[in-house]
């Protein structure tokens, strides 16, 4: 009977057109998760990202992805299966969110190549966990001895050249260091005041020299046979490697008294002052070279001194308009503002009505003119804030 069933079922299923065979054969034939990976990387990342972001994909796919997930069908992959993936991964919170990118992508990626339906990725609703790792903001009083030890360095002679002016250079730009060590020559246009990076981390990007970068430049020491503005010390012929401008960077840091903080602090300093300057998102992203307002902004710090001011204007303004109430009720009913602080102190009298049976005198909460809601009597017995029960009522002696 239910072979019978079945069969009915397929039959029903061929007279509306459909071929439950050939739907078999194409759920048999689906691409797996670990096809998947291998599709995205050669045809969206190899294309679109950089070496080192294509390398990190790879890294996150072998590692993580294909193991835990490869053998399924694209298809047949549930948010659940995802956020498992993601729960494993709990004690590198960093990675994990790294792989959840990744993840994302691809299956964005799954969707235009037909291989999921639209509007069915996995990855929404998935938090990312949080991380704990900020890059510390370099604060005014560190900025003035890291640019006192530089200028003293390059009269004394203390650094090679390179590292202080790459570093300069950096917080000119609000650069990557990435972008000053690989910096070349042929892209300075001294006439128009500009340096065009073709190939950085985003792609194409454009600044311009202020008259302190053009500056900095036209001094700058050259090697003749070398194309680049900070080239390698001892093989001109190449960039300084990441790994000498961070120690050089380290070393600075040291000699001038300044905390640790890692070569992107400078970036991190260079875009708060341009937020806190006041220009324009739109012109911030063109100097520093973000492509989205939220990169922009997850860059920009809030400082200590900028906040101060702005919460000493708003109690500024609240005293105006105070004062200016205050002056106003004064005038209407002639009455004598007291200021809390005068009775606390007990240099304000009294008003006549504490003592006149209105109260209890044993309240052990008094303070000033003011009284427990259990502690008044009569008319001044009012309801308790946040409850609808005033006690019984008591009647002023008067009454």
């Amino acid at each position: 009977m239910q072979a019978r069933a079945i069969a009915q079922d397929w039959l029903a299923d061929v007279r509306k057109g459909k071929d439950p065979s050939a739907e078999k054969t194409a759920a048999r034939n689906a691409p797996s998760v670990k096809e998947l990976c291998a599709k995205f990387i050669e045809d969206y990342s190899k294309p679109k990202n950089r070496p080192r972001t294509v390398k990190s994909y790879q890294g996150y796919i072998d590692r993580h992805i294909i193991p835990k997930l490869g053998a399924l069908k694209v298809r047949q992959v549930t948010r659940s299966d995802v956020s498992g993936v993601m729960t494993r991964m709990k004690k590198t919170p960093v990675t994990a969110n790294r792989v959840l990118c990744c993840l994302r992508k691809m299956f964005t990626m799954a969707e235009v190549w037909g291989f999921r339906d639209d509007g069915t990725n996995l990855c929404r609703h998935i938090p990312k966990y949080p991380e704990s790792g900020k890059t510390r903001l370099i604060t005014d009083d560190e900025m003035v001895r890291l640019f006192a030890y530089l200028d003293r360095a390059d009269i004394e002679g203390l650094e090679h050249p390179f590292f202080t002016l790459g570093i300069r250079l950096q917080f000119a730009f609000a650069a990557r260091m990435s972008e000053i060590i690989n910096m070349e020559w042929k892209w300075v246009d001294f006439v128009n005041r500009r340096v065009v990076w073709p190939d950085s981390k985003t792609g194409e990007i454009s600044k311009p020299m202020s008259e302190d970068v053009v500056a900095l430049l036209s001094t700058a020491p050259r090697f003749e046979s070398s194309p680049y503005v900070v080239p390698s010390i001892l093989q001109p012929d190449r960039p300084m490697s990441q790994y000498t401008y961070s120690e050089g960077w380290k070393r600075i840091l040291e000699r001038a008294e300044v905390p640790h903080v890692g070569t992107h602090g400078i970036r991190h300093r260079a875009t708060t002052e341009i937020a806190n300057c006041g220009v324009p998102v739109k012109v911030g992203m063109q100097l520093t070279g973000h492509k989205t307002v939220t990169q922009f902004m997850r860059y920009v710090h809030t400082e200590d001194d900028p906040v101060r001011a702005a919460a000493e204007t708003v109690a500024s303004r609240r005293r105006f308009v105070l004062s200016g109430r205050r002056a106003t009720l004064q005038a209407a009913d002639n009455v004598t503002t007291v200021q809390p602080s005068d009775l606390l102190k007990g240099r304000v009298a009294k008003p006549a009505h504490v003592d006149d049976g209105c109260y209890r005198s044993n309240s052990n909460a008094k303070v000033g003119n003011y009284r427990r809601f259990q502690n008044r009597l009569g008319a001044n017995q009012a309801a308790t804030p946040g409850t609808k029960h005033t006690g019984k009522a008591r009647l002023v002696a008067a009454e």
